[in-house]
C-alpha cells in the first residue's frame, strides 16, 4: 500500500469508527451504578491547599454544582477556602479539620454526589478508597497510587462498589495535545511506532524551602515531597506526561502496557544545590544525607500492540518546564514541547523540512477548545484545568464513568512501582498487571468529549 493510500485508509477506517468513539465506554466498574442524570451534584473536597482551592473555585463556578463540605488540618487552608466561597458569593460549607482521619467523618454525609481528592501522595489511594465505599464518585490527583498493592485497591474497590475513581490528569485537555490526539485518531501520522514523554522540570525550589527547610516543621510541598527523594529511586511522578500518549494509543481500550525497563542516573543533584545554596554548604547537614532519587530517569514501555514509549524524570537538576512530548508514525512525526513544537507529514511537507506546528493545531484543534476555550482561558495551566474539573462533574451529572477512569489511575500510576523495581535489578523487565482484566481487548477507544 502506498503511502498516501495508507494515510487515506486510516481517515476513512476512523470516520467509519466514529459513532464508536463519541461517548465514553462504561466499565463493569459502574455497570451496577447507572441512574437518571442529575440537573445538581453536590461536591465535597479533601485537601484544598492551592491545587484543592483551583478545584473548589471552578467547581463554585460550575451551573448546578453545590460546595457542601470540604476537609483540610491546615488552619490557613480552611480559612482560605472559606474567603473565597465567601468572594464567590456561595453558601458556607461544612468543614473537617479534626486531625488527620477528619474526612471518614464528612464522607458519612448524605449530601455528596462527588469527592476532589488534592492532598499530599501517601493520602490519595486511602482517601480515594474509602470516598468510593462511601458510595460517592471519587477524583484523585496524580499520581492516584504509590505502590501496586494501591494500584489494585483502587481498581477492587471501584468493581466491589461499583463507584467510579478518575485520575484528575489535566494535561490530557491541554490544547496542543488534544489537537495531536486528533490527529493520531484521524491518521495524520499514518500507524504510529515510538512516543516519548516525561516530567522534566526543576523542583529544587519546591522540594526545599529558602531556607533549605523540608519535612516537619517547613511550608508547601517541601513538607511531603522531598522524602520520596530521599527515600525511593523511581520515577514518582509519571502520568503528566504518560496520561496524553496513553489516550493517543489507546491503552486499556485495544491497547495495553505490557512491561518496562527503567534505569537511573547518579544523584548528585540535590547534594549540589544544597551546597551551593546561599544557606547551605558542603557542611550542611543536608548535604549529607543519603539522596536516593537518580536525578534522570528513563523508562522504556513497551506496549501490546508494539508501540515503544520513552518516559523521562528529570526533576533535580537546574532546567525550564519540559513534557518532552514526541509522537513518530508511518508518516510523519511531531515534537511539540513548550515553545519548541515542529512536525513533519510525508508528502506534506516540502522536502524533509520541518513544518510550523501552529497550522496543524488550528486545523486539528480540539472540539472542546473550539466550544470553551474564552470560558477555560485563566482557569489554570493555560486553561487545561477548567475541563478536568468539568468532566469530574459531568460524569457525575450524566451518571457514567469519567473519560480518564480507574484503569488509567492503575496502569498509569503503576510507572512508579514498575520503575522502583526494574532499577533496583539492574533494569530487569517487569510486567505490568492487566488492570481491565481482559477486558481491554473489548473495551472501545473513547474521545474527550
Amino acid at each position: 500500500m502506498s503511502t498516501s493510500n495508507r494515510r487515506n485508509f486510516l481517515k476513512t477506517a476512523t470516520a467509519a469508527g466514529a459513532g464508536i468513539l463519541i461517548a465514553p465506554q462504561i466499565s463493569k466498574a459502574s455497570d451496577s451504578k447507572q441512574k437518571q442524570n442529575k440537573s445538581e451534584v453536590n461536591i465535597a473536597f479533601i485537601g484544598v491547599g492551592g491545587r484543592g482551592r483551583g478545584h473548589l473555585k471552578r467547581a463554585s463556578m460550575t451551573e448546578g454544582v453545590n460546595i457542601t463540605a470540604f476537609c483540610d488540618i491546615d488552619p490557613a487552608a480552611v480559612e482560605a477556602t472559606k474567603k473565597l466561597l465567601k468572594e464567590q458569593g456561595k453558601p458556607e460549607a461544612a468543614v473537617y479539620s479534626d486531625g488527620e482521619y477528619a474526612f471518614k467523618e464528612m464522607l458519612k454525609r448524605d449530601d455528596i454526589d462527588g469527592v476532589i481528592i488534592a492532598t499530599p501522595w501517601l493520602w490519595h489511594t486511602r482517601m480515594a478508597v474509602a470516598t468510593m465505599k462511601a458510595g460517592k464518585y471519587a477524583a484523585v490527583e496524580v499520581s492516584a497510587a504509590n505502590t501496586m498493592e494501591e494500584c489494585w485497591d483502587l481498581v477492587n474497590t471501584s468493581e466491589e462498589t461499583g463507584m467510579p475513581c478518575m485520575i484528575l490528569e489535566n494535561v490530557n485537555y491541554r490544547r496542543d495535545v488534544m489537537a495531536v490526539m486528533n490527529m493520531v485518531k484521524q491518521g495524520v501520522f499514518g500507524e504510529v511506532v515510538h512516543a516519548r514523554c516525561g516530567y522534566r522540570h526543576s523542583l529544587l525550589n519546591v522540594k526545599f524551602n529558602g531556607d533549605l527547610k523540608f519535612g516537619e516543621g517547613s511550608r508547601g510541598e517541601a513538607r511531603w515531597r522531598t522524602q520520596h527523594s530521599l527515600k525511593r529511586n523511581a520515577d514518582v511522578y509519571p502520568t503528566h506526561g504518560l496520561g496524553p500518549i496513553a489516550a493517543m494509543l489507546d491503552i486499556n481500550r485495544g491497547n495495553r502496557f505490557l512491561y518496562l525497563t527503567s534505569t537511573a542516573s547518579k544523584a548528585v543533584g540535590i547534594k549540589d544545590y544544597i551546597e551551593e545554596h546561599p544557606q547551605g554548604g558542603k557542611d550542611h547537614p543536608h548535604a549529607k544525607l543519603p539522596w536516593k532519587q537518580g536525578d534522570v530517569i528513563t523508562s522504556i514501555i513497551k506496549t501490546t500492540n508494539g508501540e515503544t514509549i520513552i518516559v523521562t524524570h528529570d526533576c533535580n537538576l537546574p532546567r525550564p518546564y519540559s513534557l518532552n512530548f514526541h509522537v513518530q508514525g508511518t508518516d510523519g512525526l511531531t515534537d511539540f514541547d513548550g515553545e519548541h513544537k515542529r512536525i513533519f507529514v510525508e508528502e506534506e511537507g516540502k522536502g524533509h523540512n520541518w513544518e510550523e506546528f501552529q497550522k496543524w493545531q488550528d486545523k486539528y484543534d480540539h472540539p472542546l477548545w473550539k466550544k470553551y476555550g474564552e470560558q477555560a482561558e485563566g482557569a489554570g495551566h493555560g486553561g487545561m484545568d477548567f475541563f478536568v474539573t468539568r468532566e469530574f462533574i459531568n460524569a457525575i451529572k450524566e451518571q457514567r464513568q469519567p473519560v480518564m477512569d480507574v484503569y488509567d489511575a492503575a496502569a498509569w500510576s503503576a510507572v512508579t512501582p514498575l520503575s522502583e523495581a526494574s532499577i533496583a535489578q539492574g533494569s530487569a523487565p517487569q510486567f505490568f498487571p492487566d488492570f481491565t482484566r481482559g477486558d481491554w481487548i473489548k473495551r472501545k477507544p473513547v474521545t474527550f468529549e
